[in-house]
């Protein structure tokens, strides 16, 4: 397999480390779907044992960024625009609109006050252009609301999906022409959070979710966009 460019493990890293380098190279496009993940060959690149490998890869797999055969080994397993729209926004519509709700009478004024930090972190890692941070930033505010639902099975059902979503944000951050655009969405749902109004977020909610069916198309919603 030839070079990818990955950075080398430090010598006291483990299977936490090698599975990060490799999630980034997934989510990056560095690693493309179908790419065969050779535990000998990752191992020199990286500078660390072959157990670590092994162990990231079975990690990896149980977060469905790779998939594994018998006497085949490993390779990266995408996600289409197929899934995202038959699968993916599905589930997150049910499963978003019910913890929003639940959490609409449990976010403190300090869960507001992260959400808008996280908002403005998603603007300013924007327009630097860190698409990795950016998906960060966006992960981290849907999953604060699912928290403070306290609907524990929303939130086990959330950490299932998360590692999948969190590629198809990072896969769609470069749609938008406008760097700011995901931080527009993201205020706006705030906004309506903060307006308390029940229906009103339930169908912010689902709005937001459907922008990654048209990732390129500006919503509606005035200067703040969905």
């Amino acid at each position: 397999m030839a070079g990818l460019g990955l950075r080398r493990v430090p010598t006291q890293s483990r299977r936490e480390h090698v599975a990060e380098i490799l999630r980034d190279a997934i989510t990056s496009g560095r690693l493309a779907p179908g790419d065969r993940l050779i535990e000998l060959d990752l191992a020199a690149e990286l500078g660390t044992s072959r157990a670590p490998v092994r162990e990231a890869l079975r990690q990896l797999e149980q977060e469905g960024l790779v998939v594994s055969y018998p006497y085949r080994g490993s390779e990266v397993l995408g996600v289409s625009q197929d899934e995202v729209e038959q699968v993916l926004v599905p589930i997150r519509i049910t499963l978003e609109r019910f913890a929003f709700k639940k959490a609409l009478s449990t976010l403190t004024p300090q869960d507001l006050e992260t959400l808008q930090t996280l908002v403005d972190e998603m603007e300013e890692t924007a327009r630097a252009g860190a698409a990795e941070e950016l998906a960060d930033a966006d992960i981290r505010f849907h999953e604060l609301v699912i928290t403070r639902s306290e609907q524990r099975h929303c939130l086990q059902m959330w950490k299932t999906i998360q590692p999948r979503v969190r590629a198809y944000f990072r896969r769609d951050a470069p749609a938008h022409s406008d760097p700011a655009y995901v931080a527009r969405q993201h205020q706006h749902l705030l906004d309506v959070i903060r307006t308390g109004d029940e229906a009103a977020v339930l169908d912010a909610v689902e709005q937001h979710i459907h922008i990654h069916l048209e990732p390129a198309t500006e919503p509606e919603g005035g200067e703040h966009g969905e």
